[in-house]
């Protein structure tokens, strides 16, 4: 296949290309996230049926799908439907049938021989089987062997997802699809992949029943379970595409100029002088990178990663130093407004005794205080902005945008992203630091932020306090608000965090708003309640006073997960923790453990709890490196889980999973290298990136 053929391939068209597939059946389609005609041959089979063998009606058990054939012997009609007894030579089996249509009357006669194929029940009424396919023997009607079983929904039956995969297998068969050759597969060790991605999308969905059942037993597992040699097949074609289309983007970006910064900085300098302590060699090294880059002409992209109390942020603001004291401005975005707040508040501290104006921009704003900021920033009248998806609304534009700071990176959208860096100046791409608390295993990072530069924080400050964790019933709440109250009596703080803002009739979980009733009327210590909808001030002014050391003690959903720093709270208490995830509880427990004092982590779980549910917990209490964490975090719930819902942009797998192929997910991103570098392989490249990642193109530079 000529890889220069600019046609519009089968694969790219869009569905209703197939015959027969209108406006309504194409809106069943889109439910399913299938819009072009390769997207129908990537909805792979969740399951199989086996079709391909006849079952004495005496062998078949409960529960499974077989297939008999025998004689009907007795037809009974009924209010509710049809009963027809059908017999074979070894027993007699009842197909039950709950609406009867023409067609089944004609069909079902005494002494008519028909196979039928369904799900068994055996109870005390018999052997059944509700509303089987059927045909009459000798007369196919429906498919037999191997018979795929693919994700549906309502309206849509299986017979017509597998008539439009036929269709659609027909349709590319002959052209094929743009796809790795042998040789490229043997450089990165896979040179038993001899197929191309066409055969084996033909051997999923209509494999072969003709082996004996052992060799099919091992050939349904393989292909429900994505171990087949088809599956990583297409498996390692997918992550390649993904690979491609990060060195895409890396190499589109770097074709942009970038604002040049300093590589001494003396603000940098008088900001560290000023801290009560040092950099670590980690903070340290990093800052060091990011400056490497931003003081060439070529758009930084780093992503910071650090476990809970790293300095994260104080490496964002040594950083930004380099691009201030090249006159340039810096946007910090973050997530939350809380955790905007945060951060605002930090800087502020950091950099107005410097004579840098730090600003601050939250959807929340009244408009007066918006039109004043954004004017100011279009003035250069503050060189710091800090604030959430605000900074990238079309009215805020930047006279001198150089350095963008984005928190919590994979809680933004791509287009969010792209959004911001499109306020750099004229014909300027402003450098890209990406930070997050989010520990994230190397197999994450490849798939997610393969086209970014990581720089690890992978050292504590020596000021930080080992915090033990210990996992006790809800039960025993009473003992754990005694020792809240003695701990607070003693001048320490503490937290409370909650799963729920109010109280709901649904889920068995505590909430802040009545707890918050409970411990106040419960205990003499000042108390205090913070939660997500509360007002930006209202929230600012309790954390205020709880940093102030004018509240003992603070009760909060998870919005204080990130970004809150009270060097004297030193306990923690985490209710229904079998709720929150590992790396959120990890995150949370980073809030204490901050001074000098003794901390602990009590998290409060409600019985029964799963096994894996202990094993969760197990892990917190034993660990407190969060790197560790995200992995086992990674490897029970999933990436999905771990980082959020997938964002806009964030284009997700057809079947790679990045756990399961994590060697495959490195082979991968040796072929893209090898394509790119080869000049003759560059057509091919980006066939396959159109091909699995139609809308790449969109997000280049982001």
């Amino acid at each position: 296949m000529n890889t220069s053929d600019t046609r519009r391939l089968a694969i790219h068209l869009p569905i209703t290309a197939l015959a027969g597939v209108g406006d309504a059946l194409a809106q069943k389609l889109h439910e399913l996230g299938i819009y072009r005609i390769f997207d129908l041959l990537m909805h792979l089979p969740r399951d199989y049926e086996d079709r391909s063998r006849r079952v004495n009606i005496k062998d078949v058990q409960h529960g499974m799908s077989a297939m008999v054939a025998g004689v009907i012997t007795k037809i009974t009609p009924s209010r509710t439907g049809l009963s027809v007894i059908l017999e074979d030579e070894s027993g007699v089996i009842e197909l039950r049938f709950f609406r009867v249509y023409a067609s089944l009357k004609n069909t079902m006669q005494i002494g008519e021989k028909i196979t039928a194929f369904g799900e068994v029940k055996i109870s005390r009424f018999g052997v059944q089987m509700a509303h089987p396919e059927y045909y009459i023997t000798g007369k196919k009607q429906f498919d037999d062997g191997l018979v795929p079983i693919y994700p549906a929904v309502k309206g849509l039956h299986q017979n017509k997802i597998r008539q439009l995969i036929r269709l659609a297998m027909q349709a590319v068969s002959s052209e094929g699809v743009y796809c790795l050759s042998t040789k490229e597969l043997r450089l990165a060790g896979f040179g038993d992949m001899t197929e191309d991605v066409f055969c084996a999308l033909k051997q999923i969905h209509l494999p072969d029943e003709r082996a004996d059942i052992f060799a099919q037993t091992l050939l349904l597992q393989g292909l429900k379970n994505r171990t087949h040699p088809a599956c990583r097949r297409l498996i390692i074609e997918e992550l390649t595409a993904h690979q491609l289309s990060f060195l895409y983007r890396r190499k589109n970006l770097y074709q942009h100029k970038a604002p040049r910064c300093v590589l001494k900085s003396p603000l940098a300098d008088q900001l560290v002088q000023s801290l009560p302590f040092g950099l670590t060699n980690a903070q340290a090294r990093v800052i060091s990178e990011s400056v490497r880059d931003m003081i060439t002409s070529r758009p930084m992209l780093r992503l910071i990663q650090g476990d809970v109390g790293a300095g994260k942020t104080l490496v964002a603001a040594l950083t930004a130093c380099h691009a201030l004291d090249a006159g340039w401005q810096v946007a910090l975005m973050a997530p939350t407004e809380i955790l905007a707040e945060q951060h605002f508040i930090n800087f502020q501290k950091w950099f107005t005794a410097l004579g840098i104006q730090v600003g601050f921009l939250a959807g929340k704003q009244s408009a007066k205080e918006r039109t004043a900021m954004t004017t100011a920033i279009a003035n250069n009248d503050v060189q710091v902005v800090v604030g959430t998806h605000a900074l990238f609304q079309d009215g805020v534009v930047f006279a001198k945008l150089g350095l963008v700071i984005i928190d919590e990176q994979h809680r933004f959208g791509v287009e969010q992203r792209l959004r911001l860096t499109d306020k750099g100046a004229t014909n300027s791409t402003p450098h890209q630091l990406a930070m997050t608390a989010t520990p994230i295993p190397r197999t994450l990072a490849m798939s997610m932020y393969g086209d970014m530069d990581v720089s690890v924080i992978d050292e504590l400050p020596p000021n930080r306090t080992p915090v033990t964790t210990i996992t006790i019933n809800r039960d025993r709440r009473d003992e754990v608000i005694e020792r809240i109250f003695v701990n607070c009596k003693e001048g320490k703080q503490a937290y409370w965090v909650c799963p729920l803002v109010e109280e709901s009739s649904t889920l068995d979980a505590q909430s802040a708003e009545l707890l918050y009733e409970d411990l106040c009327d419960r205990l003499d210590i000042r108390i205090g309640l913070v939660h997500g909808k509360m007002k930006p001030a209202d929230k600012q002014g309790i954390m205020a006073e709880f940093k102030a050391g004018n509240i003992d003690l603070l009760v909060a959903t998870t919005v204080i997960e990130v970004g809150v720093d009270v060097p004297n709270a030193s306990l923690m208490v985490i209710e229904n923790a079998e709720r929150l995830g590992l790396s959120q509880l990890h995150q949370l427990r980073g809030r204490v453990g901050r001074g000098s004092a003794k901390s602990f982590c009590v998290l409060l779980y409600q019985m029964p709890l799963s096994p894996t549910g202990i094993e969760r917990l197990n892990v917190l209490k034993d660990s407190t490196d969060g790197f560790v964490i995200a992995q086992k975090d990674l490897q029970i719930r999933g990436a999905g889980e771990l980082l959020g819902k997938r964002q806009t942009g964030d284009m997700g797998y057809y079947l790679a999973d990045i756990i399961r192929d994590e060697q495959l997910l490195a082979a991968a991103q040796t072929i893209a290298h090898h394509l790119l570098e080869t000049p003759d392989k560059q057509g091919l490249a980006q066939q396959i990136v159109d091909t699995w990642l139609p809308t790449a193109k969109a997000y280049v530079n982001a």
